[in-house]
């Protein structure tokens, strides 16, 4: 591991402009959104957080995982992705059920969630997902002290990012979404 926490690891990173065949096509698209966004290829079976860190010596408290929650109230279901660190949870049960105001919220379906994000299970990202989802950045994402890792939309790759430019999606919120 470096000396200095860094979600960088043992990985050679690229400009995600020069690589777009690593990027889902959604994050792809607005790659304008989060102009100094890089990405790096991985072996797939190593795509999960615990795995990813551990192979590749990337540290777990800059690295993100985004979720896909779904919350009811009455017929209608609403959709939001949730970006918390990997050492922390994400506060499905009352934190993002009060923000998205409804009654009952949960982890969307995985077969839900590949198919409206247009990404592979185990590799969605915050970057590229539908235009009317909320994107809770929790807190300590939002003021992580380097770069972050968070999917590329892949399982084949992992994309880095600055906390600032994560923040600045247009569909962002940050707040207090992890325990």
């Amino acid at each position: 591991m470096p000396d200095t926490p860094d979600g960088r690891g043992t990985l050679t990173w690229h400009a995600a402009a020069d690589r777009t065949e690593l990027l889902a096509a959604p994050v792809a698209a607005i790659l304008g959104a989060v102009p100094s966004l890089e990405v790096s290829e991985i072996d797939p079976e190593l795509a999960d957080t615990a795995a990813f860190c551990s192979a590749y010596g990337s540290a777990p408290e800059l690295s993100g995982n985004c979720v896909v929650v779904a919350g009811r109230r009455g017929e209608i279901t609403r959709y939001a992705a949730v970006v918390v660190l990997a050492t922390t949870r994400a506060d499905v049960n009352k934190a993002v059920r009060k923000f998205l105001d409804v009654r009952k919220c949960s982890f969307a379906p995985m077969d839900d969630a590949v198919r409206l994000s247009g990404m592979e299970y185990g590799g969605i990202t915050p970057i590229g997902l539908p235009a009317d989802w909320p994107v809770l950045i929790d807190e300590r994402v939002a003021n992580a002290p380097a770069t972050v890792v968070i999917g590329s939309g892949l399982r084949a790759s992992k994309c880095l990012v600055s906390p600032a430019e994560l923040a600045a999606l247009p569909t962002a919120e940050v707040g207090t979404f992890a325990n």
